[in-house]
């Protein structure tokens, strides 16, 4: 099977081309190098002019300015065509302190890790958590760099059930199956409830820390503004 072609599009005001030209070959490493050794995923990233068509089958992201829903640094969704889209506002990122190469990493990574956002994880207790692979440990301070870049740490599939793997999460900030870094959060399906949000700080609350890269696990599927594209 061929890799997915991913088009990242700099569609914001606040970064130049170079800069987020800049970025992909480190997120090309961070995904071919790091998050397919232990995910067996992998994708093949190219640069977008804004005034160029995407090409048919290609995923995308685009890095805009302002969110268009509110206190999101980023999400993922689905165009109405089916395909994922990755969106990353790097006006609010700048803003609040936080990387918009982060938060594209971030993006980037969950969107292989689950692109149609309809994938789960049984954990040992039975309990189904969203297969959302930056949001136990999304904050900027436990990620790292690649040749300057700064990157979103992720989960491996140790952080759901006992595997071969060497280590919880790429970084080694967490220590054991389902904990939550600070900052972290987690979308968890309650029969009864629908999908809640867990997160570091506030355990079994529903509430997202502010500024975080949530996931639209925590909308119903027809609230999504899905992308003509």
């Amino acid at each position: 099977m061929s890799l997915p072609v991913i088009a990242i599009t700099n569609a914001s005001t606040c970064l130049s081309d170079a800069q987020v030209q800049l970025a992909i070959p480190s997120l090309q490493k961070q995904v071919s190098r790091d998050f397919n050794s232990y995910w067996d995923l992998d994708c093949s990233l190219t640069f977008l002019q804004k005034k160029q068509s995407l090409t048919a089958g290609w995923w995308q992201i685009v890095v805009t300015d302002d969110p268009d829903q509110a206190g999101a640094l980023g999400y993922h969704e689905l165009t109405n065509a089916g395909a994922p889209l990755g969106k990353v506002f790097a006006a609010l990122d700048i803003e609040s302190g936080s990387s918009w190469s982060v938060t594209l990493s971030h993006e980037l990574l969950e969107m292989l890790g689950d692109p149609w956002i309809n994938w789960c994880a049984e954990s040992p207790d039975g309990k189904l958590f969203a297969l959302e692979v930056c949001d136990a440990v999304e904050a900027d301070h436990l990620g790292y760099e690649i040749d300057g870049v700064m990157l979103s740490d992720f989960i491996t599939p140790s952080w759901f059930e006992p595997t071969e793997a060497d280590r919880v999460d790429f970084m080694k900030r967490i220590s054991k199956q389902l904990e939550l870094a600070p900052g972290g959060y987690i979308s968890v399906l309650d029969p009864g409830k629908g999908w809640t949000q867990l997160s570091a700080d506030s355990l079994g609350g529903a509430s997202i820390p502010p500024g975080s890269r949530r996931s639209r696990r925590a909308m119903d599927k027809s609230e999504w503004r899905r992308s003509v594209r």
